[in-house]
Protein backbone atom coordinates (compact mmCIF):
# COMPACT_ATOMS: atom_id res chain seq x y z
CA UNK A 1 0.00 0.00 0.00
CA UNK A 2 3.03 2.49 0.94
CA UNK A 3 4.99 1.47 -2.61
CA UNK A 4 1.44 2.21 -4.34
CA UNK A 5 0.75 5.44 -2.67
CA UNK A 6 4.35 6.96 -3.20
CA UNK A 7 3.87 6.30 -6.92
CA UNK A 8 0.89 7.52 -6.80
CA UNK A 9 2.34 10.97 -5.58
CA UNK A 10 4.74 10.76 -7.72
CA UNK A 11 2.32 10.31 -10.90
CA UNK A 12 0.42 13.05 -9.47
CA UNK A 13 3.65 15.48 -9.35
CA UNK A 14 4.75 14.59 -13.30
CA UNK A 15 0.95 15.83 -14.18
CA UNK A 16 0.46 19.02 -11.92
CA UNK A 17 3.81 20.10 -12.20
CA UNK A 18 4.65 19.26 -15.89
CA UNK A 19 7.33 21.96 -16.58
CA UNK A 20 9.84 21.61 -12.95
CA UNK A 21 9.57 17.87 -13.42
CA UNK A 22 10.77 17.84 -16.59
CA UNK A 23 13.95 19.76 -15.91
CA UNK A 24 14.34 18.07 -12.94
CA UNK A 25 14.07 14.55 -15.45
CA UNK A 26 16.55 16.18 -18.32
CA UNK A 27 19.55 15.08 -16.97
CA UNK A 28 18.48 11.59 -16.68
CA UNK A 29 16.48 11.87 -19.73
CA UNK A 30 20.08 12.48 -21.59
CA UNK A 31 22.46 10.60 -19.64
CA UNK A 32 20.11 7.15 -20.92
CA UNK A 33 19.88 8.60 -23.87
CA UNK A 34 23.18 8.98 -24.71
CA UNK A 35 24.36 5.74 -23.07
CA UNK A 36 21.99 4.11 -25.54
CA UNK A 37 22.57 5.60 -28.85
CA UNK A 38 26.36 5.32 -28.12
CA UNK A 39 26.82 1.97 -26.76
CA UNK A 40 24.28 0.89 -29.52
CA UNK A 41 26.36 2.33 -32.52
CA UNK A 42 29.45 0.38 -31.00
CA UNK A 43 27.91 -2.66 -30.14
CA UNK A 44 26.66 -2.48 -34.04
CA UNK A 45 30.14 -1.75 -35.13
CA UNK A 46 31.29 -4.51 -33.34
CA UNK A 47 29.08 -7.34 -34.29
CA UNK A 48 29.53 -6.24 -38.10
CA UNK A 49 33.31 -6.37 -37.66
CA UNK A 50 33.02 -9.85 -36.10
CA UNK A 51 30.62 -11.44 -38.14
CA UNK A 52 30.46 -9.96 -41.42
CA UNK A 53 33.84 -8.29 -42.01
CA UNK A 54 35.55 -10.27 -40.88
CA UNK A 55 34.30 -12.96 -43.26
CA UNK A 56 34.55 -10.33 -46.26
CA UNK A 57 37.84 -8.86 -45.54
CA UNK A 58 39.79 -11.39 -43.96
CA UNK A 59 37.54 -14.63 -45.22
CA UNK A 60 35.82 -17.42 -43.22
CA UNK A 61 38.72 -20.18 -41.44
CA UNK A 62 41.91 -17.87 -43.15
CA UNK A 63 45.58 -17.57 -42.34
CA UNK A 64 46.57 -14.35 -44.25
CA UNK A 65 50.38 -14.22 -45.17
CA UNK A 66 51.60 -10.69 -46.58
CA UNK A 67 54.76 -8.34 -46.06
CA UNK A 68 53.74 -6.21 -42.78
CA UNK A 69 50.92 -7.18 -40.34
CA UNK A 70 47.59 -5.36 -40.51
CA UNK A 71 47.17 -3.88 -37.03
CA UNK A 72 50.26 -2.64 -35.11
CA UNK A 73 53.61 -4.40 -35.50
CA UNK A 74 54.37 -5.94 -31.88
CA UNK A 75 57.47 -7.93 -33.73
CA UNK A 76 59.53 -5.19 -32.04
CA UNK A 77 61.50 -4.06 -35.17
CA UNK A 78 62.56 -0.64 -36.05
CA UNK A 79 60.63 1.07 -38.55
CA UNK A 80 64.23 0.68 -41.20
CA UNK A 81 64.11 -3.17 -40.53
CA UNK A 82 60.19 -3.94 -41.65
CA UNK A 83 60.75 -1.80 -45.01
CA UNK A 84 63.56 -3.83 -45.65
CA UNK A 85 61.11 -7.10 -45.47
CA UNK A 86 60.90 -9.02 -49.04
CA UNK A 87 57.73 -8.94 -50.39
CA UNK A 88 55.61 -11.81 -51.15
CA UNK A 89 56.73 -13.97 -54.78
CA UNK A 90 54.59 -16.73 -56.41
CA UNK A 91 57.32 -19.10 -55.51
CA UNK A 92 56.29 -18.39 -51.70
CA UNK A 93 52.85 -19.10 -52.95
CA UNK A 94 53.42 -22.19 -54.95
CA UNK A 95 55.97 -23.58 -52.15
CA UNK A 96 53.04 -23.35 -49.93
CA UNK A 97 50.45 -24.94 -52.20
CA UNK A 98 52.68 -27.75 -52.42
CA UNK A 99 54.04 -28.15 -48.66
CA UNK A 100 50.81 -27.81 -46.79
CA UNK A 101 50.02 -31.01 -45.23
CA UNK A 102 46.56 -29.44 -43.88
CA UNK A 103 43.63 -30.09 -45.89
CA UNK A 104 43.62 -26.55 -47.31
CA UNK A 105 43.18 -23.81 -50.02
CA UNK A 106 46.44 -21.85 -50.91
CA UNK A 107 45.43 -18.20 -52.66
CA UNK A 108 47.76 -15.39 -53.52
CA UNK A 109 45.97 -11.80 -54.37
CA UNK A 110 47.21 -8.45 -55.54
CA UNK A 111 44.97 -4.87 -55.47
CA UNK A 112 44.93 -1.55 -56.37
CA UNK A 113 42.51 0.89 -57.31
CA UNK A 114 42.04 2.79 -60.90
CA UNK A 115 39.39 3.41 -63.55
CA UNK A 116 38.61 1.14 -66.16
CA UNK A 117 36.39 2.37 -69.83
CA UNK A 118 34.55 0.09 -71.52
CA UNK A 119 34.99 -0.47 -75.28
CA UNK A 120 31.89 1.77 -75.91
CA UNK A 121 34.02 4.90 -74.17
CA UNK A 122 32.55 5.25 -71.03
CA UNK A 123 34.89 5.29 -67.68
CA UNK A 124 34.40 4.34 -64.49
CA UNK A 125 36.91 5.48 -61.65
CA UNK A 126 38.23 4.42 -58.54
CA UNK A 127 37.42 0.75 -59.01
CA UNK A 128 38.87 -1.69 -57.25
CA UNK A 129 41.23 -3.58 -59.21
CA UNK A 130 42.40 -7.77 -58.42
CA UNK A 131 44.74 -9.51 -60.26
CA UNK A 132 43.84 -13.17 -58.04
CA UNK A 133 44.54 -17.44 -58.62
CA UNK A 134 41.65 -19.40 -59.39
CA UNK A 135 41.26 -20.01 -55.33
CA UNK A 136 40.38 -16.74 -54.47
CA UNK A 137 37.07 -17.27 -56.12
CA UNK A 138 35.98 -20.10 -53.21
CA UNK A 139 38.12 -18.49 -50.32
CA UNK A 140 36.16 -15.13 -51.22
CA UNK A 141 33.00 -16.47 -51.73
CA UNK A 142 33.22 -14.42 -55.05
CA UNK A 143 30.17 -15.97 -57.02
CA UNK A 144 29.88 -15.59 -60.69
CA UNK A 145 26.04 -14.99 -61.49
CA UNK A 146 26.30 -14.31 -64.98
CA UNK A 147 29.29 -16.12 -67.48
CA UNK A 148 31.72 -18.31 -65.86
CA UNK A 149 34.71 -17.77 -63.70
CA UNK A 150 38.35 -18.16 -65.18
CA UNK A 151 40.01 -21.34 -65.32
CA UNK A 152 42.87 -22.72 -64.43
CA UNK A 153 44.43 -22.93 -68.16
CA UNK A 154 43.56 -19.26 -68.35
CA UNK A 155 44.84 -18.72 -65.08
CA UNK A 156 48.28 -20.57 -65.58
CA UNK A 157 48.82 -18.40 -69.03
CA UNK A 158 47.53 -15.51 -67.60
CA UNK A 159 45.03 -15.10 -70.47
CA UNK A 160 43.91 -11.48 -70.70
CA UNK A 161 40.01 -12.32 -69.03
CA UNK A 162 38.08 -10.26 -66.53
CA UNK A 163 35.07 -10.65 -64.27
CA UNK A 164 33.42 -7.90 -63.60
CA UNK A 165 31.31 -6.69 -59.95
CA UNK A 166 27.89 -5.00 -60.51
CA UNK A 167 28.59 -1.83 -60.16
CA UNK A 168 31.32 -1.56 -63.40
CA UNK A 169 28.91 -3.80 -65.38
CA UNK A 170 25.80 -1.09 -64.78
CA UNK A 171 28.16 1.70 -65.12
CA UNK A 172 30.08 0.70 -68.44
CA UNK A 173 27.34 -1.53 -70.38
CA UNK A 174 23.63 -0.25 -68.90
CA UNK A 175 21.03 -1.76 -70.36
CA UNK A 176 23.52 -4.54 -72.02
CA UNK A 177 24.88 -7.76 -71.77
CA UNK A 178 28.59 -7.44 -70.50
CA UNK A 179 29.79 -10.66 -71.44
CA UNK A 180 31.94 -10.99 -74.50
CA UNK A 181 32.89 -7.27 -74.33
CA UNK A 182 35.99 -5.79 -74.01
CA UNK A 183 37.50 -3.43 -71.34
CA UNK A 184 40.81 -1.40 -71.03
CA UNK A 185 43.10 -1.42 -67.61
CA UNK A 186 45.47 1.59 -67.55
CA UNK A 187 45.77 0.57 -71.52
CA UNK A 188 45.29 -3.30 -71.19
CA UNK A 189 42.62 -5.16 -73.14
CA UNK A 190 40.77 -7.51 -70.90
CA UNK A 191 37.70 -10.08 -72.42
CA UNK A 192 34.82 -10.15 -69.74
CA UNK A 193 33.73 -13.41 -69.18
CA UNK A 194 31.58 -13.15 -66.32
CA UNK A 195 29.81 -10.87 -63.65
CA UNK A 196 29.65 -11.53 -59.96
CA UNK A 197 26.45 -11.72 -57.45
CA UNK A 198 25.76 -8.80 -55.71
CA UNK A 199 28.06 -8.07 -52.75
CA UNK A 200 26.24 -4.96 -51.12
CA UNK A 201 28.68 -2.40 -49.27
CA UNK A 202 30.78 -2.30 -45.81
CA UNK A 203 30.05 1.43 -44.11
CA UNK A 204 28.68 2.68 -47.26
CA UNK A 205 31.81 1.48 -49.47
CA UNK A 206 30.74 -0.82 -52.40
CA UNK A 207 31.90 -4.39 -52.47
CA UNK A 208 30.72 -4.45 -55.80
CA UNK A 209 32.69 -1.57 -57.31
CA UNK A 210 35.74 -4.06 -59.04
CA UNK A 211 37.13 -5.96 -61.36
CA UNK A 212 39.21 -9.79 -60.92
CA UNK A 213 41.92 -10.77 -63.40
CA UNK A 214 44.17 -13.88 -63.70
CA UNK A 215 46.96 -12.76 -61.15
CA UNK A 216 49.46 -13.83 -64.10
CA UNK A 217 48.20 -11.86 -66.81
CA UNK A 218 49.00 -8.41 -67.73
CA UNK A 219 46.88 -6.91 -64.24
CA UNK A 220 50.27 -7.65 -62.48
CA UNK A 221 51.23 -4.62 -64.12
CA UNK A 222 48.93 -2.89 -62.39
CA UNK A 223 48.94 -4.09 -59.21
CA UNK A 224 51.80 -5.45 -58.18
CA UNK A 225 55.46 -5.83 -59.52
CA UNK A 226 55.87 -8.71 -61.46
CA UNK A 227 56.11 -12.17 -60.23
CA UNK A 228 55.30 -10.46 -56.73
CA UNK A 229 51.93 -10.83 -54.89
CA UNK A 230 50.02 -8.84 -51.75
CA UNK A 231 49.09 -11.56 -49.99
CA UNK A 232 48.74 -15.16 -49.51
CA UNK A 233 45.49 -16.37 -48.01
CA UNK A 234 45.09 -20.21 -47.11
CA UNK A 235 41.65 -21.37 -46.15
CA UNK A 236 41.31 -24.62 -44.43
CA UNK A 237 38.38 -26.89 -44.82
CA UNK A 238 38.55 -27.78 -41.31
CA UNK A 239 37.85 -25.00 -38.34
CA UNK A 240 39.70 -26.55 -35.93
CA UNK A 241 43.11 -26.87 -38.42
CA UNK A 242 43.15 -23.27 -38.49
CA UNK A 243 45.96 -22.85 -35.96
CA UNK A 244 47.79 -25.78 -37.32
CA UNK A 245 47.61 -24.16 -40.33
CA UNK A 246 49.21 -20.86 -39.26
CA UNK A 247 52.24 -22.73 -37.62
CA UNK A 248 52.84 -24.54 -40.79
CA UNK A 249 52.33 -21.38 -42.80
CA UNK A 250 54.84 -19.90 -40.36
CA UNK A 251 57.41 -22.51 -40.61
CA UNK A 252 57.14 -23.24 -44.06
CA UNK A 253 58.01 -19.31 -44.96
CA UNK A 254 60.65 -19.10 -42.31
CA UNK A 255 62.37 -22.43 -43.96
CA UNK A 256 62.04 -19.96 -47.34
CA UNK A 257 63.55 -16.89 -45.82
CA UNK A 258 66.14 -18.73 -43.87
CA UNK A 259 65.59 -17.59 -40.90
CA UNK A 260 67.53 -18.47 -37.63
CA UNK A 261 65.42 -19.81 -34.54
CA UNK A 262 65.64 -16.34 -32.91
CA UNK A 263 65.71 -14.33 -35.77
CA UNK A 264 61.81 -12.44 -35.72
CA UNK A 265 59.63 -13.28 -38.41
CA UNK A 266 60.05 -10.47 -41.72
CA UNK A 267 56.52 -11.66 -42.65
CA UNK A 268 53.05 -11.65 -40.97
CA UNK A 269 51.07 -14.36 -40.33
CA UNK A 270 47.88 -13.71 -39.03
CA UNK A 271 44.28 -15.01 -38.46
CA UNK A 272 41.25 -12.96 -38.49
CA UNK A 273 41.17 -13.50 -34.90
CA UNK A 274 44.71 -12.21 -34.50
CA UNK A 275 43.95 -8.94 -36.33
CA UNK A 276 40.23 -8.54 -34.70
CA UNK A 277 42.34 -8.27 -31.39
CA UNK A 278 43.16 -4.90 -31.83
CA UNK A 279 39.90 -4.28 -32.40
CA UNK A 280 39.23 -5.99 -29.07
CA UNK A 281 41.16 -3.85 -27.41
CA UNK A 282 39.42 -0.27 -28.87
CA UNK A 283 35.81 -1.50 -28.29
CA UNK A 284 36.97 -2.36 -24.36
CA UNK A 285 38.13 1.06 -24.01
CA UNK A 286 35.16 2.12 -25.36
CA UNK A 287 32.31 -0.06 -23.07
CA UNK A 288 34.27 0.69 -20.39
CA UNK A 289 34.49 4.17 -20.48
CA UNK A 290 30.73 4.89 -22.10
CA UNK A 291 29.19 4.37 -18.87
CA UNK A 292 31.47 6.61 -16.96
CA UNK A 293 30.85 9.48 -19.24
CA UNK A 294 27.33 9.13 -19.01
CA UNK A 295 27.74 9.18 -15.03
CA UNK A 296 28.73 12.85 -15.80
CA UNK A 297 25.26 13.55 -17.20
CA UNK A 298 23.35 11.36 -14.32
CA UNK A 299 25.25 12.55 -11.58
CA UNK A 300 23.86 16.23 -12.64
CA UNK A 301 20.47 15.07 -13.14
CA UNK A 302 20.55 12.95 -9.72
CA UNK A 303 21.47 16.82 -7.84
CA UNK A 304 18.73 18.41 -9.90
CA UNK A 305 16.20 15.53 -8.41
CA UNK A 306 17.65 15.47 -4.69
CA UNK A 307 16.76 19.36 -5.17
CA UNK A 308 13.38 19.18 -6.49
CA UNK A 309 12.30 16.45 -3.96
CA UNK A 310 13.57 18.70 -1.26
CA UNK A 311 11.47 21.43 -2.16
CA UNK A 312 8.66 19.04 -2.45
CA UNK A 313 9.38 18.10 1.28
CA UNK A 314 9.53 21.81 2.10
CA UNK A 315 5.86 22.31 0.09
CA UNK A 316 4.31 18.93 2.12
CA UNK A 317 6.12 19.86 5.71
CA UNK A 318 2.53 20.03 7.19
CA UNK A 319 1.51 16.71 5.52
CA UNK A 320 4.14 15.33 6.85
CA UNK A 321 3.50 16.14 10.48
CA UNK A 322 -0.21 15.12 9.99
CA UNK A 323 0.99 11.24 8.60
CA UNK A 324 3.65 11.55 11.75
CA UNK A 325 0.52 12.46 14.56
CA UNK A 326 -1.68 9.62 12.90
CA UNK A 327 0.74 7.18 13.42
CA UNK A 328 3.75 7.09 10.80
CA UNK A 329 7.11 5.79 11.82
CA UNK A 330 10.09 7.44 10.70
CA UNK A 331 10.98 4.31 8.41
CA UNK A 332 7.44 5.10 6.58
CA UNK A 333 8.25 8.31 5.63
CA UNK A 334 11.42 7.73 4.48
CA UNK A 335 10.35 5.10 2.32
CA UNK A 336 7.56 7.24 0.61
CA UNK A 337 10.28 9.66 -0.66
CA UNK A 338 12.50 7.50 -1.53
CA UNK A 339 9.92 5.32 -4.04
CA UNK A 340 8.66 8.71 -5.05
CA UNK A 341 12.24 9.92 -5.83
CA UNK A 342 13.13 6.72 -7.94
CA UNK A 343 9.37 6.69 -9.95
CA UNK A 344 10.45 10.31 -11.32
CA UNK A 345 14.25 8.63 -12.09
CA UNK A 346 12.52 5.59 -13.61
CA UNK A 347 10.51 7.52 -16.02
CA UNK A 348 13.19 9.72 -17.14
CA UNK A 349 15.33 6.30 -17.81
CA UNK A 350 12.44 5.02 -19.76
CA UNK A 351 11.66 8.33 -21.75
CA UNK A 352 15.82 8.07 -21.97
CA UNK A 353 15.59 4.65 -23.15
CA UNK A 354 12.91 5.48 -26.17
CA UNK A 355 14.42 8.43 -27.18
CA UNK A 356 17.78 6.82 -27.26
CA UNK A 357 16.52 3.51 -29.34
CA UNK A 358 14.29 6.21 -31.73
CA UNK A 359 17.27 7.81 -32.50
CA UNK A 360 19.57 4.38 -32.52
CA UNK A 361 17.09 3.35 -35.58
CA UNK A 362 17.37 7.02 -37.02
CA UNK A 363 21.12 6.67 -37.15
CA UNK A 364 21.08 3.26 -38.73
CA UNK A 365 18.70 4.37 -41.29
CA UNK A 366 20.32 7.64 -42.52
CA UNK A 367 24.01 6.39 -41.94
CA UNK A 368 26.22 3.70 -42.86
CA UNK A 369 26.95 2.85 -39.23
CA UNK A 370 25.13 -0.22 -38.23
CA UNK A 371 24.17 0.13 -35.26
CA UNK A 372 22.04 -2.49 -33.07
CA UNK A 373 20.07 -2.00 -29.53
CA UNK A 374 21.12 -4.77 -27.73
CA UNK A 375 19.01 -5.42 -24.41
CA UNK A 376 21.06 -5.86 -22.08
CA UNK A 377 22.15 -2.25 -22.67
CA UNK A 378 18.35 -1.15 -22.24
CA UNK A 379 18.36 -2.85 -18.84
CA UNK A 380 21.50 -0.89 -17.56
CA UNK A 381 20.31 2.65 -18.91
CA UNK A 382 17.14 2.06 -16.87
CA UNK A 383 18.93 0.38 -14.04
CA UNK A 384 21.11 3.08 -13.85
CA UNK A 385 18.12 5.94 -13.70
CA UNK A 386 16.83 3.85 -10.95
CA UNK A 387 20.20 4.08 -9.07
CA UNK A 388 20.25 7.99 -9.48
CA UNK A 389 16.78 7.79 -7.86
CA UNK A 390 17.95 6.11 -4.98
CA UNK A 391 21.15 7.97 -4.60
CA UNK A 392 19.15 11.67 -4.96
CA UNK A 393 16.33 10.50 -2.62
CA UNK A 394 18.07 9.49 0.28
CA UNK A 395 18.87 13.28 1.57
CA UNK A 396 15.74 14.50 1.05
CA UNK A 397 13.58 11.11 2.04
CA UNK A 398 16.38 11.67 5.73
CA UNK A 399 15.20 15.14 6.18
CA UNK A 400 11.72 14.35 5.81
CA UNK A 401 11.68 11.28 8.35
CA UNK A 402 13.65 13.60 11.11
CA UNK A 403 10.76 16.53 11.11
CA UNK A 404 9.19 17.47 14.78
CA UNK A 405 5.41 16.49 14.10
CA UNK A 406 5.25 19.53 16.64
CA UNK A 407 7.00 22.03 14.35
CA UNK A 408 5.89 20.19 11.41
CA UNK A 409 1.90 20.69 12.32
CA UNK A 410 2.64 24.53 12.83
CA UNK A 411 4.47 25.04 9.60
CA UNK A 412 2.51 27.15 7.40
Amino acid sequence: MQFAEGVRLALHQLRTQKLKTFFSLLGVIVGVMFLIVVVSIVEGIDRYVREDLASVVWGVNTVTIQRFPDGPDTSGQSARARRRRPRLEYADWEALQELMTTPSLVGAESGTGGAVVGDNGRRIEQVRIMGVSPEMLTIRDWVVENGRPFSDQEASRGTAVVIIGKDPAEALFPNADPIGRTMRIRGFQYRIIGVLEEQGSIFGQSLDNLVIAPARSAIQAVTAPHGMVDQIIIQTLDPADLRQAQLEAEEIMRIRRRLRPGDPNNFAVETADDTLSFWDRISQVLFLALPGLVAISLVVGGIVIMNIMLVSVLERTREIGVRKALGARRRDILTQVLIESVTLSGFGAMFGVGIGIGLTFLVRAVSPLPAAVAPKWVALGVILGLVVGIVSGVYPASQASKLNPVDALRHE
